[in-house]
């Protein structure tokens, strides 16, 4: 039965009242079982295995929503810098640590006093590109030996589809020696954060979730509910909460891939790829833009599509498709060295004379986080080439072989933009040119090219 303006009447109204002002400053519905579950919140204790960029965020969520948290690691030494409020990378979550009183520790005995265990561990692949899942299992391991009676499992890290029935669980039954789904509960939600963005957070973007069976999903769900503003889609099962997120990367791979192979064949044609893909964006409905570059980096989009290839070959089936895109994204770096051979040609210098300052290290713009950057295969193949490569990134000052952007550029007679830091973004070919660079080839089509060209400097872009 419904209100007379379409709410059922099993629902409550919640309204946040601001007593000083006498006035209301927000107002929704919830179902009875979701108070239930806020109302229990400052009792509950959410222990979060994995403080990288995805597990401290959602811990640090979690305990602003009224948890008490306890944050795990086996990183001792990154244990330590949390504990000591050291700068982060990502200014928003140093200063949500300076602000809180989680439990920070090795000790993965503490996961005894939690009701919910969240997995948020990294699932790379080995160098053959088979999926390494170590980490989760590992992490299964010190879990489970902790009891888990009562307690839900739940694992964020990104895995191919039949990894919770087929890995998690029997490793979970085997230390605890309790029945998932009868003594303990599990289930799935893949994380979705995505580094340095302002607008998307741990907190709004919307999340799928799938269980064992159905009180695990719901437990779940209520529990995610409590905590983020996006919406929360129930999945059928475990696989397909698994497959949401190599699905998501995969489709993100694969029109990558497309477009760097359109900048590979335009690049012959004299067709400016950047002016076509804006130009075909004009398109209200079924074009989505993607756009070329040096190479695809960072944690998920050049790894995930490698678990469904694997896991659909133990099944009988080959992607070609994914493997393909693959393939030419993997290519990428080699062809963009291979622009900087073509510029050097033009000023009438071999590569194995020049010396080249390849700006940016990190996987994309304004973090520090260098997994599967493409800069480091960049810089493989300029070596190979006899080139003399200084590095610098002022985001990753640890892995640069420059301490400046000034120390970079000198002597340097050409460029390559690997990552479109803010700073290289702005660069002034004036400025490039009082440091006798000659060459400048934009692995991420971040400068303005005719700029450049009228300053008299050799550009080369991806597909320009």
């Amino acid at each position: 039965m419904c209100l007379g303006f379409g709410v059922p009447f099993n629902l409550i109204l919640i309204i946040k009242y601001d007593i000083k002002h006498r006035t209301p400053l927000a107002w929704g519905f919830i179902m009875p079982k979701q108070l239930e579950f806020m109302e229990n919140q400052s009792n509950k204790t959410i222990a979060v295995i994995g403080l990288g960029y995805v597990g401290l965020p959602l811990a640090l969520l979690a305990e602003r929503k009224g948890y008490k948290v306890i944050g795990l690691d086996i990183n001792e030494e990154k244990i330590n810098s949390l504990i000591k409020r050291e700068p982060l990378a990502d200014e928003v979550v140093s200063n949500q640590l300076k602000n809180s009183t989680i439990e920070l520790t090795t000790d993965f005995e503490k996961t005894k006093n939690a009701n919910i265990i969240i997995i948020c561990v990294p699932t790379p692949v080995y160098d053959n590109h088979i999926p390494n899942l170590e980490p989760v299992e590992n992490a299964c391991r010190s879990v489970g030996g902790g009891a888990l009676k009562g307690q839900l499992v739940i694992l964020e890290s990104t895995v191919n589809p039949g990894v919770c029935e087929n890995v998690v669980i029997p490793i979970l039954e085997k230390e605890s020696s309790l029945k998932a789904g009868k003594d303990f509960f599990v289930a799935h939600c893949p994380e979705r954060i995505n580094p340095g963005d302002k607008n998307w957070t741990v907190e709004n973007i919307p999340r799928v979730v799938g269980g064992l069976e159905e009180k695990s999903l719901e437990m779940a769900y209520e529990f995610y509910s409590s905590i983020i503003s996006g919406q929360i889609k129930k999945m059928g099962s475990l696989k397909e909460a698994e497959a949401v997120k190599v699905v998501e990367n995969s489709f993100r791979d694969i029109n990558i891939a497309f477009v760097n192979e359109l900048a590979m064949s335009f690049s012959k044609l004299g067709i400016d790829v950047i002016n076509v893909i804006n130009g075909a964006a004009t398109k209200p409905f079924a074009f989505m833009a993607h756009f070329p570059g040096c190479g695809v980096g960072g944690h998920c989009i050049p790894v995930d599509p490698y678990y469904l290839i694997d896991y659909a070959k133990q099944n009988g089936f080959e992607h070609d498709f994914l493997e393909l895109a693959r393939k030419i994204n993997s290519n990428m770096p080699k062809f963009t060295a291979e622009k900087v051979v073509l510029g050097l040609n033009e000023i009438k210098m071999a590569i194995n004379e020049a010396k080249i300052a390849v700006l940016g290290l990190a996987y994309k713009p304004n973090i520090d986080d260098c997994r599967e950057s493409p800069a480091f295969a960049l810089i493989k193949v300029l070596e190979k080439y006899g080139a003399s490569v200084v590095t610098f990134d002022p985001f990753v000052p640890s892995r640069s072989t420059a301490k400046s952007l000034e120390e970079a550029l000198k002597d340097a007679s050409a460029i390559v933009i690997a990552t479109c830091h803010d700073q290289f973004k702005n660069l002034e070919p004036e400025y490039l040119l009082k440091n006798g660079v000659k060459v400048v080839v934009d692995g991420r089509n971040c400068l303005p090219k005719e700029k450049f060209v009228a300053a008299g400097i050799i550009y080369k872009g991806v597909g320009r």
